[in-house]
């Protein structure tokens, strides 16, 4: 008998294939026996402490909505690519821009940078569920219709939600105010004129629809 067939699983008689494929392989047992001999008790349990649940129940536009979230997704991302809501615009990314502005509990905010999960007990609002069941537009949408405010208005959306939350705390304001209270969006086209002219007969029009 030869030395090599003594000595089969020394490591200097092991080929690095073969050992990688011995690791994957003891690897695999391992996983397979936990997950097969795991007791009914800890099947049973609920998520470890700081666990984020994928699955979760947004209450958004009015509407229970069922989805999967995973721990580091975007408000942003789980409304335009899961929920099919892309009204949200993403623009910069990195709360900048404003396009992608929602309301959450009425109050404006950058959903580019608001995880999912921690919105899960909070009213979230997007462009898509400003228009009435009967097909009316928002007073600020129709401000915006009727002034042709925008040019190519991929910042629209965004403009229209932040003046919808603003308008909530000043109903009546002045144009400087106005501009202030949106100047946390950005206009691509800086048509920003046309902007605030719009977005002050949305004023005016809100005004008149509460009266």
């Amino acid at each position: 008998m030869t030395i090599q067939e003594q000595t089969p699983l020394e490591p200097g008689n092991v080929s690095r294939r073969a050992f990688i494929k011995m690791v994957i392989a003891s690897g695999a047992a391992v996983s397979a026996s936990a997950y097969m001999f795991r007791g009914p008790t800890l099947m049973g349990q609920g998520s470890l402490p700081g666990a984020v649940e994928r699955l979760m129940t947004l209450n958004v536009n009015g509407q229970m909505r069922r989805v999967d979230v995973m721990k580091q997704e975007t408000l942003a991302m789980t409304l335009r690519y899961k929920l099919g809501l892309t009204g949200t615009k993403l623009g910069c990314d990195r709360s900048e821009c404003g396009a992608c502005t929602v309301l959450i509990d009425d109050v404006p905010h950058y959903s580019c940078s608001i995880l999912t999960h921690t919105v899960r007990e909070r009213k979230i609002l997007t462009i898509e569920g400003l228009e009435r069941p009967d097909g009316t537009l928002h007073p600020v949408q129709q401000a915006v219709l009727d002034e042709q405010g925008f040019q190519c208005a991929f910042c629209m959306s965004g403009f229209i939600m932040s003046t919808v939350g603003f308008l909530k705390t000043n109903p009546k304001p002045t144009r400087e105010e106005l501009a202030h209270g949106i100047s946390g969006n950005l206009c691509r086209c800086a048509d920003y004129d046309k902007i605030l002219r719009s977005m002050m007969r949305a004023a005016a029009y809100t005004r008149q629809t509460t009266t």
